[in-house]
This record gives C-alpha cells, sequence and structure tokens, in this order.
C-alpha cells in the first residue's frame, strides 16, 4: 500500500481556480473536429498507397501479415514487444520450412497463419501421397526452424546480446517440443512413416506431462492429439490406410535417423543456449 496521499487538508480547502468538476458534455461539432485530421490522413494514404493494398489482399500477405501482429500484440504482453517479435519471426521460419518442402513436392499449400499462444499452421489443400512424403513436409519446420534458432543464438553470442540467446534457447526449445509424437504437432507426422504405434507411445507421454505439469495448451494439444490418433489407428487396416503407410524399411530407416538425430541436435542446441540466471 502506498503511504503517499496527493490530497492534503490544504490541497482541499484551496480548489484550483478555473477548475470545475462538472464536464462539458461533447458536441457532434466537437467529435468530428477531433476526427476530421485521422480520416483525411487515413483517406490520403489509403490513395496513395492503393495499388499496395490490392497487392496485400491479393497476395494474401495481409492474412499473414496481420495475423503476425496480432500475435506479436499477444506475446508483447507477456515478454516484451522487443522478444515477441523475434519468436514471432521463428515460428514464422519453422513454417516456412513446411512451406518450401509442400511446394517442392506439388503439393498447394496455404500461407502460414499465426495464432496467439497456439503457435502458428500451414494448410495442405491436397494430402500428400503417402506416409514418406508427410514425413519430409513435417520435418522440413522443425530442420529450418532449428537452423534459424541457430543463427539467433551464435548472433546473440558473439554480440553478448542476452535476448538473442534467449530467443535462440526459445527457438531450440520450440522445435524441439514439435517432435513429439503425436499428431497436430510435426513428430506425429513424421513418425507416421516410421510406425503409427509411435502415436500411442507419443499420447501416453503427453499424458503423463499434463500431469505433473498440467497447463492449458498441452491439454487441448492432447485432447486434439488423442482424437487424431485414434481416428487414425482405426483407419490403419483399411485398403486405402494400408496403401498410404506402406513405407519402404529404407525411408523407415532414414525418418528414423533423421527423427532421433535432429532431436539431438536441439537438445544440445537448448544446452549449449541455456543461460542460468543468478538469484
Amino acid at each position: 500500500m502506498s503511504q503517499y496521499d496527493p490530497y492534503t487538508p490544504r490541497e482541499a480547502e484551496e480548489p484550483r481556480i478555473g477548475y470545475s468538476p462538472i464536464k462539458q458534455p461533447l458536441t457532434a461539432r466537437d467529435i468530428l473536429r477531433k476526427l476530421w485530421a485521422p480520416i483525411a490522413a487515413v483517406g490520403f494514404l489509403f490513395w496513395k498507397l492503393k495499388f499496395l493494398f490490392v497487392a496485400l489482399f491479393k497476395f494474401k500477405l495481409f492474412t499473414v501479415a496481420g495475423s503476425m501482429l496480432v500475435s506479436i500484440g499477444a506475446y508483447a504482453l507477456l515478454w516484451g514487444w522487443q522478444f515477441a517479435v523475434g519468436f514471432v519471426v521463428l515460428l514464422f521460419v519453422h513454417e516456412l520450412g513446411h512451406v518450401f518442402e509442400a511446394k517442392r513436392q506439388g503439393l498447394p499449400v496455404s500461407a502460414p497463419l499465426f495464432i496467439p499462444f497456439l503457435g502458428a499452421l500451414i494448410t495442405l489443400k491436397q494430402l500428400p501421397d503417402d506416409a514418406w512424403a508427410e514425413a519430409k513436409v513435417a520435418i522440413a519446420g522443425p530442420i529450418l526452424g532449428g537452423l534459424g534458432a541457430a543463427a539467433v543464438w551464435l548472433v546473440g553470442e558473439s554480440t553478448d546480446s542476452e535476448l538473442l540467446v534467449a530467443l535462440g534457447f526459445t527457438g531450440f526449445f520450440l522445435n524441439l517440443f514439435n517432435l513429439a509424437p503425436i499428431s497436430p504437432l510435426d513428430g506425429g507426422r513424421i513418425v507416421t512413416a516410421i510406425h503409427p504405434a509411435l502415436w500411442l507411445v507419443g499420447l501416453a507421454a503427453l499424458v503423463v506431462l499434463a500431469f505433473v505439469a498440467p497447463n492449458p495448451i498441452l491439454i487441448l494439444i492432447l485432447v486434439l492429439g488423442g482424437l487424431e490418433s485414434w481416428r487414425r489407428w482405426k483407419a490403419r487396416n483399411h485398403p486405402e490406410s494400408e496403401t498410404y503407410y506402406r513405407v519402404s524399411p529404407r525411408r523407415r530407416l532414414i525418418t528414423g535417423v533423421s527423427y532421433i538425430v535432429l532431436a539431438a541436435l536441439l537438445t544440445l542446441g537448448m544446452s549449449a543456449s541455456f543461460v542460468e540466471r543468478e538469484i
């Protein structure tokens, strides 16, 4: 409780000259006078940059930029605007990995959409040919995201920037968490090319984690992942599903080794970029 009281008895006895506690209501003319300048400025800006606005809507940059700005604003409430900007940029780099690989495979893909406190996502408008193709799209995100986190961390180390080092650590953690073998996380789509039974392993691990460290986001992932894993598990013996999940032993080995190596590298990155603060 503050011990400072701005209203002393002397101030109460001697009110300021010209001060009136009754405010005069604003008229329509007053409101128009206050609004005409910003409205005119926005109109002039739109007229000058109308081609830019058309391009933003046409190429879906408006949706991407808009959702990025909303996410930055939400994260800034928790961590400040500088960290929020860096965090959203790292999310964007991660999603670009998915986009690049999907386009390389000729799959139509949506632009990244950012959802505050849930990350970001892309939508494939066409299913991949098989689980091997799906795994490549899924693992491309953590690979490029991990490289982005490493670049931020290295720049932070070279410039002695605690902010960038912290962002690098967060980026490593973000991409490592995404490797959890459960949908809708990337790991759940990667292990599809190894063996569908790994979904159950990921589901069990997430249940334990949700009990140990309860979190609304974890619970949401658990519910969505549980429903998706159950749906896929029931349909695994259907003829179409059997064809989709049929992956050669060589490709299973490549996927498994890549998955383990990537997880190990991201773990090493977290260890190297972790800074313990002295209290």
